[in-house]
């Protein structure tokens, strides 16, 4: 039988069509949107679950941006939690359970655990959690000996400047500025220590207005999770940890294990929002929407640094997919978050035009100050290295860290999820040239998005998508559109 084979498009093959716009200037265009059904952005980016991507430095970033990001989870569960602790007390107008100590602790006791929570500070309490003083850093510079107790070295509870349970921003930023302190300790009506808010804190109330955070006031941080092994362990370790969305995260969703593997974690996260992909096809996202999803993640081979369309020939055109799927999400409530295949920043713009309520990033934030990995010195040029869960060297990597005693449940996953020799790489390794911090890209990107937008006369995503007309486009009219003709400086 004979099936007439259908077009997939990509972002270069397609052209959003510029129409009558009544909006004068970019500022005047909203991207606020949705990354899930109850979790909101200020900015329609979410940086990738990737291992050379997202780690705490990264989601800390997006999320006083206004987006969010996911840590990844090729990594052991209990350093997957500490990662989204790391973020969870990042920021917060009021931080609930500061990092405590005791006075009988000495200095060679705390310095680690300072380091180890990314703190400057501790506050010292007794066993009833009453506030006896307040220990910083620079209490235990220059010590001829790390024995000194911290009671020794602390500024005693009386000549602290302490604030009620309840104070609110305006009335604490008004004693930062009186007393000129950096940390201010609060108190329950029974003498306990009942929160801790910092100067810094209350700085980035101004400085990040658009910031991504939850009810406390805590930035918005997502994981993920697989599909086999310890995936439910990992999930209710990281729900406990107080994570505000899990993704499920496996190179093709829509398969047996996958979807049992939804239903099981749905149960798990009543609380929080659960994302599923990665799916390319309208069957799969109507599946994950009948499964009480909170968002679907598009995408499957259309990323820079994924080689699955060419090893195992199996995929669909990014934009293409994008407009199968949207129709099905849009009708259950559920965002699409379009992953992958994004070239151009003006491509930032077709995703959210074809259907997304978002677009996860990946290999424009590879290479930024806070990617993880160290700056590389090569050939005189800074550089980092970027790689796909897929590759070789990620591969190898965690099959080393599982020789060495460190459970890597990972790859029998991987074997499970792509039915081939784990050897069979379907990503790559790279060096990506070093971009400094990720809000220059971010903001660049966010330019393009709010450009498209005013060509097509749209102020919000939800108008985006009402107003958009695409045209295709030849490879002709792909050199058209870049740079051509001209020697670049």
């Amino acid at each position: 039988m004979i099936h007439t084979i259908p077009l997939g498009l990509t972002y270069d093959d397609v052209l959003l069509v510029p129409q009558k716009s009544r909006i004068t200037s970019r500022s005047m265009v909203s991207t606020r949107t949705r990354l899930s059904r109850h979790i909101d952005l200020a900015i329609p980016f979410v940086s990738s679950n990737v291992d050379t991507v997202t780690e705490a430095a990264m989601a800390i970033a997006m999320a006083k941006l206004g987006g969010i990001g996911i840590i990844h989870r090729f990594m052991s569960i209990e350093r997957q939690v500490e990662e989204i602790t790391q973020v969870k007390r990042s920021e917060g107008f009021v931080m609930g359970k500061p990092f405590t100590v005791r006075p009988e602790q000495t200095a060679n006791d705390i310095t680690p655990l300072l380091k180890r929570h990314h703190v400057s500070s501790a506050i010292v309490v007794d066993g009833k959690s009453r506030i006896l003083g307040l220990v910083t850093e620079r209490d235990m510079w220059f010590l001829p000996d790390g024995s000194v107790k911290v009671k020794t070295l602390m500024t005693p509870a009386d000549k602290l400047t302490t604030a009620k349970v309840g104070i609110t921003l305006r009335e604490a930023r008004d004693i930062f500025r009186r007393f000129k302190i950096e940390k201010l300790p609060l108190t329950n009506d029974d003498g306990t220590l009942g929160g801790l808010i910092t100067s810094r804190t209350v700085l980035n109330e101004d400085i990040y207005p658009l910031a991504t955070k939850d009810e406390k006031g805590r930035l918005r941080v997502g994981a993920a999770v697989g599909v086999v092994g310890d995936f439910r362990e990992r999930a209710r370790a990281l729900v406990k940890a107080g994570v505000d969305v899990l993704v499920v995260d496996i190179a093709h969703v829509h398969s047996t294990h996958g979807l049992a593997a939804i239903k099981r974690l749905r149960t798990i996260c009543q609380s929080i929002d659960l994302i599923a992909g990665n799916i390319a096809t309208r069957e799969a996202a109507a599946d994950l929407v009948r499964l009480d999803c909170d968002a679907v993640k598009v995408g499957i081979g259309p990323g820079g640094i994924c080689i699955t369309r060419i090893v195992a020939g199996v995929g669909v055109p990014q934009f293409t997919a994008i407009r199968e799927c949207a129709p099905v999400a849009h009708k259950g409530n559920v965002p699409l978050i379009a992953d992958g295949g994004t070239n151009y920043p003006g491509d930032m713009a077709k995703a959210l035009a074809a259907g997304a309520s978002s677009v996860m990033i990946t290999g424009w934030l590879a290479g930024t100050e806070e990617s993880p990995g160290r700056i590389i010195l090569r050939k005189g040029q800074k550089y980092k290295v970027h790689r796909g869960a897929a590759s070789f060297t990620a591969v190898a990597s965690r099959k080393l860290s599982a020789v060495s005693g460190q459970v890597r449940k990972e790859l029998a996953e991987a074997e499970v999820e792509k039915e081939l020799d784990e050897y069979v790489a379907e990503g790559v390794e790279s060096f990506v040239p070093y971009k400094g911090p990720a809000k220059d890209v971010v903001f660049q990107l966010v330019g393009a998005v709010r450009s498209g937008m005013s060509y097509c006369n749209a102020m919000t995503i939800d108008e985006f998508w009402k107003r958009a007309q695409f045209i295709q486009m030849t490879q002709a009219g792909l050199r058209e559109s870049t740079q051509h003709n001209i020697e670049e400086m």
